[in-house]
């Protein structure tokens, strides 16, 4: 059907004006810097340790890796959805009550860009990439350096990118219905860890200043 509307001459453009999410240029910039660095310090680091896993572990182990490996990708998933479905206001009264862990579940919600691209894209992307390492070895260590494709190896790739695919699936869908509940739960354990690493310093700092 042919559309024979027509705009008027003097119309004015529509101009919409960017996100105030999105934050100014010189932070993005510096983020994606930050996150690039990370990704790969992340990376090397994952990395290595999983060979040096792999390497002496028997095809059982390496099973468990690769299963580690997938449900840490599956978790952060659901954090980084979470995060951006998450409302602010609820931990607004929470920490007007001072309920532990509700200025941290603030500071996610309101750097939701910067958390959901770190748990999406920086952990999920290297978690894939070692699963995938870690199927090979496997495959490796079954079948050999052979060049036809078995049945073991389409079974292995299969496997690791259904539980990948349905757990991520899965867990968005958890994620979007439950994500004020999550990221409480998250800003908890980060408060806490924050709490431990504060007082193991401030124990350290004692003990340094005695022995001065």
């Amino acid at each position: 059907m042919e559309d024979n509307y027509k705009h008027p001459a003097d119309e004015k453009k529509v101009r919409f004006r960017s996100s105030a999410v999105a934050g100014s240029k010189g932070k993005n910039i510096a983020w994606v810097l930050t996150i690039t660095f990370m990704s790969f310090f992340i990376s090397a680091l994952l990395t290595a340790a999983s060979s040096d896993i792999l390497r002496e572990a028997d095809i059982f182990i390496a099973i468990l890796v690769i299963l580690l490996i997938i449900s840490i990708s599956i978790l952060f998933d659901i954090v980084g959805t979470a995060v951006t479905a998450a409302e602010e206001a609820p931990f607004h009264a929470m920490a007007s009550r001072k309920m532990y862990g509700a200025r941290q579940a603030i500071k996610l919600i309101r750097n939701a860009d910067k958390v959901s691209n770190f748990c999406n894209d920086v952990v999920g992307d290297i978690c894939g990439i070692i699963s995938g390492a870690a199927g090979a070895y496997i495959i490796f260590r079954v079948i050999g350096a052979k060049e036809t494709v078995s049945l073991i190896e389409l079974a292995v790739t299969g496997m690791i990118t259904a539980l990948t695919v349905g757990g991520k699936a899965l867990g968005k869908n958890i994620a979007l219905h439950s994500s004020n509940y999550i990221i409480y739960k998250v800003s908890v354990i980060i408060k806490f860890v924050i709490g431990k690493i504060w007082l193991f310093q401030r124990k350290r700092k004692v003990k340094n200043d005695k022995k001065k």
